[in-house]
């Protein structure tokens, strides 16, 4: 296996993921649409939710149980190509 294929994540693992975008109706909904269509096992009760100071943004905290580095990929690809989505830590 070469550097680029190692990770740092030892699977199974719990793993937060930060979605931001703007604040809009059926954002929270269509993101956790995403997040379950790769983590089917996800709890929408561990999200966290939060607004920014002006109340433009809302981010969301989801925690998955990551299962292999091509189910984050494919997860985070989704989502950074969601028209929604501002930006994905």
């Amino acid at each position: 296996m070469s550097q680029a294929d190692e990770s740092l994540i030892e699977y199974p693992c719990d793993f937060p993921i930060k979605i931001l975008g703007h604040m809009q109706a059926g954002f929270a909904q269509a993101i956790l649409e995403v997040v379950r269509r790769h983590a089917p096992e996800f709890d929408a009760a561990s999200v966290a939710m939060r607004t920014s100071k002006k109340g433009k943004y809302l981010s969301i905290t989801c925690l998955i149980r990551a299962t292999s580095r091509e189910q984050l990929d494919a997860l985070y690809q989704e989502l950074c190509d969601h028209p929604m989505v501002v930006m994905v830590l």
